[in-house]
This record gives structure tokens, sequence and C-alpha cells, in this order.
């Protein structure tokens, strides 16, 4: 069966080549760029763009890094970290069309938009791309009003039935309203007069409803009809698979999961959801595994990926060719950082190949490979997404709480779980099922109990703690924030989804207790549940696997030259197969060549 796959494969992408839409050729080849919400947030400036765009065009231009682009919050002059503020006054014209902020943006005085920070980008030999949210401002909405090239008015296409779940400024607008598409129309021709290259349209591939759907169909018409070759990307992911040629017909790459971050649990995720949307990649249509928190992140913390996980990153986005978006600060590019983007050998492979898709995975042991285009050699990718990280089985939960969801501490479960003396104990928080991130949570005041008294967990050690996105810390929220329930403080612990924490607990303790919640961070947006597993089995990988490929499972058998793609060496011929050891959490890229 490993044999047929890649003719299937190559048989669809013909398929696919023979319908091809026109916006495929604005994005032939995976985009490579930047954007600024990893680093930035919502506050990126005109002259950190400015900074970026001349970091970019030094260091990372010359090995093809091309897109620039602002991401969200830049129309409202007083936005703040990673937040929103509903009901902020944002900048906006008199076409109901939203404008950068001046405060940030003092070139798009007069009317002028983003066009001058468009050239100044294009002055370094870039491109340059905006963020915007699906549908019209609420603020348009309330004082209603006009939309260019028509008599319709703001209020008169707003769905306020449709809108963002975790974003408070914008109404859905419904496409059956007269003035609805010259309302999208008005947008693209604005963007195209700035001088815009990329445009990604967020709160519009999840969950990919009908009323997204046509939003989606506007959008491609209003692109195709502003006589720019605009690249379009849609957010946030997942996007849902059944949507899958929809999608790649309307947009040049699509969200394939929610935000992406520096974690092990995402990134070992992403094995699946690349796999997942092999059926519908093309050139031109790309699924997007989202951008790659490298370097500098989160305004000025350092990546928490391991060296061997960051080469793990950049070798998957490759060879499954994902768009490469680098989220890092540019301007602070250390060694290591700029050899990981700059790899010509490593780059070609996310450039120039074809039929990319998984070989085989056992026990998380995984082999991608890809063919090179007119050449019999072949692309390979060995992955070890073994892990320690998650020594534990969550599934196998002893106690899971009701999920709990809605605005921080609004509900608050009171867990209490028979323990039995148990020498291990394990608290978990998992995701509530809804996919969203956001999973901000806290265990209030937790402790076991016995014939040997009382002991707060918060003044143990535990072995080892881990959250999906920020740190597990004592006393303080996952974000930082001081740990309160009832506006008084609290002793606990602070985590976000998943999240394991493993103790080590003494003799004489049979009970364990405390009260789980979401806290402030999660936005009324988090999901989560609580989990509890008394002297689980702690499961050990190996550091190191051996990981093989077949010559036949690429279509060849027989001798073949190897070489390693990251170290930029031959490593000499083998027979029938290649195989070497990979450590945990790495990876090694290779090209194969037959021998004559």
């Amino acid at each position: 069966m490993l044999l047929r796959l890649p003719f299937l494969i190559v048989m669809c992408s013909a398929a696919w080549a023979q319908s091809q839409p026109a916006h495929w050729n604005f994005a032939s080849t995976p985009p490579m760029g930047w954007n600024s919400w990893d680093i930035f947030g919502t506050t990126v400036t005109e002259q950190q763009v400015k900074d970026q765009a001349d970091a970019m065009s030094k260091l990372l231009k010359p090995f093809g890094w091309t897109y620039l682009t602002v991401d969200i919050q830049w129309y409202e002059p007083n936005s703040q970290g990673h937040g929103y503020k509903p009901g902020a006054a944002l900048e906006m014209d008199e076409h109901s069309r939203l404008m950068p902020g001046l405060k940030k943006f003092p070139s798009a005085s007069d009317g002028r938009g983003f066009k001058p920070l468009a050239d100044y980008v294009h002055s370094r030999g870039l491109k340059f791309g905006i963020h915007i949210m699906r549908g019209i401002p609420k603020q348009a909405v309330k004082k209603n009003t006009p939309i260019l090239g028509t008599d319709a008015r703001a209020a008169d296409i707003a769905n306020t039935r449709s809108f963002c779940p975790w974003n408070p400024d914008m109404w859905g607008v419904d496409m059956s309203k007269p003035g609805a598409q010259q309302y999208y129309d008005s947008l693209f021709d604005l963007y195209a007069s700035w001088g815009v290259d990329f445009v990604k349209v967020d709160d519009i591939a999840r969950p990919y409803d009908n009323n997204q759907k046509a939003e989606i169909e506007a959008i491609r018409k209003a692109i195709d009809k502003c006589g720019r070759p605009i690249v379009l990307s849609l957010s946030p992911g997942d996007t849902p698979i059944g949507r899958g040629e929809h999608v790649m017909n309307h947009a040049n790459l699509w969200r394939i999961s929610d935000d992406f971050w520096d974690r092990w649990k995402p990134l070992y995720e992403m094995f699946g959801r690349l796999e997942k949307w092999t059926p519908y990649r093309a050139n031109g249509a790309w699924p997007d595994a989202d951008m790659l928190p490298f370097g500098i992140i989160d305004f000025n913390r350092p990546t928490n990926f391991t060296k061997d996980e960051q080469i793990l990153c950049m070798s998957l986005w490759c060879i499954a060719r994902s768009p490469l978006i680098f989220g890092g600060d540019m301007t602070r590019l250390d060694e290591f950082t700029l050899n990981l983007l700059t790899n010509p050998e490593v780059l070609a492979v996310n450039q120039t190949s074809m039929n990319n898709r998984q070989v085989s995975r056992k026990d998380d042991l995984i082999v991608w490979a890809a063919d090179i285009p007119g050449s019999p050699d072949h692309y390979v990718g060995l992955f070890n997404a073994q892990s320690n990280d998650d020594p534990f089985d969550l599934a196998k939960a002893d106690y899971r709480s009701p999920r709990l969801r809605g605005e921080p501490k609004k509900e608050v479960i009171d867990i209490k779980v028979p323990i039995h003396n148990a020498r291990r104990l394990v608290l978990g928080v998992g995701d509530g099922g809804d996919g969203f991130s956001y999973d901000h949570a806290a265990w209030i005041e937790p402790t076991v109990t016995g014939s040997s008294g009382t002991l707060k967990l918060t003044g143990l050690n535990w072995v080892g703690a881990t959250a999906g996105w920020g740190r597990t810390q004592k006393n303080r929220t996952v974000d930082g924030r001081p740990l309160k329930l009832d506006e008084e403080s609290v002793e606990g612990i602070g985590t976000h989804s998943v999240s394991i924490i493993e103790f080590e607990i003494p003799e004489g303790y049979d009970t364990f207790t405390a009260k789980g919640v979401l806290t402030e961070g999660s936005q009324g947006r988090g999901s989560i549940q609580f989990l509890v597993l008394i002297d689980p089995v702690k499961q050990a990988k190996p550091e190191r696997s051996k990981i093989a490929v077949s010559f036949a499972d690429l279509g060849f058998k027989g001798k073949a030259r190897v070489r390693d793609l990251w170290a930029r060496k031959d490593l000499g011929e083998f027979g029938n197969s290649f195989e070497q050891e990979i450590p945990l959490h790495g990876t090694g890229l290779f090209r194969v060549s037959p021998a004559p």
C-alpha cells in the first residue's frame, strides 16, 4: 500500500492542475515571510515594522523570505498585549472601512492609510501584508455609516447573529443583502491602492459555517476584481477537512490549527494535521501549519523550543510544504536561529519538492518523503516524535471534573478524590473539547490529608510540571497574575491546558481536595477539564531510536547515495534502505539519490 500512495497523490495533484484557479498563480510556492503577532501581539508600530523590514531585507531576503505582515488591531490606537478591548474606539474612514491607528502608524495621516509603509517595505525588495477580521466594524454599524459604491449603509448589511467569539470588533456581513459585495469590493480596492500584497483574514476558517463560506466567496470575488494579485490567507484553524475543496479553490493558504506556540504538544499534533491535509495540497493552495515561534518572541523572551525541536519543526514544515512565516524578532537573530532560517538545501525542500506525503508512522517514529521535479532523487525526513514530556495517559484519569467554560471564576468546581495512600499523584488539565486556546486554569488550595495530617501541595516541590502555554506557577496564574478567588489572595497552582503536574506524596495521606477554576487569561473563551491520576504508571521512551526508510517505499530498489541537508554533508552509499538513530524530539532531513 505504501508504494501506491505516492501514485495516488500524484494523480490527485494532476486532477487539481487540470482545473487550476487563477489565484493559485499568486503563490505558486509556499509563501515565506514574517508576521508581527508572535513578537509584538496587538502593539506593533510603524517604526517596528520598518526595523523588521530592514533586518529581513538584509538577513533573510537573499534566501527567499519576502512577505512582511502587520497582524491584528493595527486600527486600534491603544491596543495592548495579546488581548482585545470591547468597545475600543477604532480608526475608521467615512465608508465604514478600518484605517491604521495614527498613534501607531503616523504616516497613515490624511487618508494615506498603509501606502507610505507599504512603499517603504517595497523599497526594501519585500512584499507587504496586513491582517483583517471578517465582517464590518460594529462601530460602523452603530453609526450606520455609508458603504462606498452603493446606497446601502453599514446596518443594512450587518449580520448581528454572526460574530467572532474571541474578538469584539466586528459583525459578520450578510452576503444576501444589497451592498454586501460592494463593501468587500471597496475594502480590497482600498488595499490594492495601498500596495498590499498579502491579506490574512481572521475569524473565517473555523467553524467555516455558511455565513463564513459566503464571505470567503465574496472576498475571492473582491480580490479578483481589484486588479492586484493579493495572496489570501484564512484563519484561524483548524479549518474543517470537509471544506478542503472549497477552501483550496478560494484561498492560497489556510490554517490547520489554532495559534501555534512553542510547546511540544501542538508540535506533535501537527504531524497528524499535515498528513490529513495531504489531498488538498497543490501549487498555489497550501495547508498552513502557522508561524514559526523561534528566536525572541512574546515581546521579549526566547523560544521554549529546544534546538532539536526547532530543527524538527522547520523540517516538518518544509517537507510538508507549509508556508514559512517566521514570528520572532528579526532585529535580534542569534546565529542558531539565523542558520535555521537560511539553510538553502533545507529551504529547497519547501520551495521545490512535490508529492509530499507521510510514508510510515509506528510508535511515533515517523517518515515523510517528497519527490524532486526533474530528478530521480527524493527528500526524506526521519522524525522521532516520541516523548517523555507526557509520561502519563490522561485518558486513564481516576477523576474527571465536569467541563468548565465561560467567564473566569464564574464557576468553581469542588474536587475531592480518595487517593488511598498513593505515593504518586498527577494533576492534569485537559482541553474542554472546543479546540480553542485560552485554557487558563488554576488548582486553588490543592491539599492532601490523612493520618499524617494536612499537606499543602503548594509547599511541596513537584517532580515535573508542563503547560500548554506559558509556565506552570505556584500562587500565580500561568500568565503571571496574583492568584485570587472572591477578590482574596489564595494559594494554588496556575497552569494552562494541556497540563500535567506530578507529585511524590509522603506516606499517610488518603484524600486530595482542591477547587478548580478558569482564570482571567481565559477571557471567557476557555474550556477545560480537571483530571486526577492516582499512582499512574510512568512510561519512559528511550533517549534515541533507530528510524529507517526502505528505498522500495520511495519507488526504487538497490543502492542510493544519501546527503544530510542540515549538516550539508554526504553520508555515503546505502543498500535498499537508510537508517539513522534519532533523539527524542529530533529529526534528520536527507536527499536520497538512486545510484546509477
